[in-house]
């Protein structure tokens, strides 16, 4: 019979650093429903895993969830999902951050898999380009060029939503 406490570190982690974690996989499925969808699956691989676990749980598990959100866009990959279109209000209120910030997870959801997941890895999770290179198993020169073209095209999705207002423009 198993002891009750053998898990008591994942409840630890996923107590603490549940909230952290259910973002980025929010980031990296497109929405809350996706990411509460794949930080169950990356829970369960690393339950089943738990015991062969040895020193950063939280990189083990990170790196889990990025490895499976990359293997489900690789299964939707001819059967994209349907984002909703978004048009800039014309004119600001309270809720223009969130607006904003959701245009931007919609704009993300259009880059191809390596692209996001670095660009999550890089600017939401603030990790150097040697640690997001570690967490894909890829080289940091793939982590850089994988950065630039994706900011770029990030800059080209978002280019439409220029305002002519300049009292509208972030830092105006």
């Amino acid at each position: 019979m198993r002891s009750t406490d053998a898990y008591a570190g994942l409840a630890e982690l996923v107590a603490e650093r549940g909230p952290a974690l259910l973002a980025t996989a929010a980031l990296l499925s497109g929405g809350r429903a996706g990411g509460e969808d794949l930080l169950q699956a990356a829970l369960e691989r690393v339950l089943r895993s738990w015991r062969r676990i040895d020193g950063d749980t939280e990189g083990y598990l990170r790196r889990t969830m990025y490895h499976l959100a990359v293997d489900g866009w690789r299964r939707r990959l001819r059967r994209r999902e349907v984002v909703g279109d978004f048009e800039p209000p014309a004119e600001p209120d309270a809720a223009d951050g969130f607006a904003l910030r959701h245009a931007l997870v919609q704009a993300l959801a259009q880059l191809p898999p390596r692209q996001r997941a670095v660009l999550v890895l890089r600017y939401w999770e603030q990790l150097s380009e040697a640690e997001a290179a570690a967490v894909l198993g890829c080289s940091v020169g793939t982590v850089k060029s994988s950065a630039s073209r994706g900011l770029a095209r990030l800059r080209e999705i978002t280019a439409p939503w220029a305002l002519d207002d300049s009292s509208l423009r972030i830092g105006a």
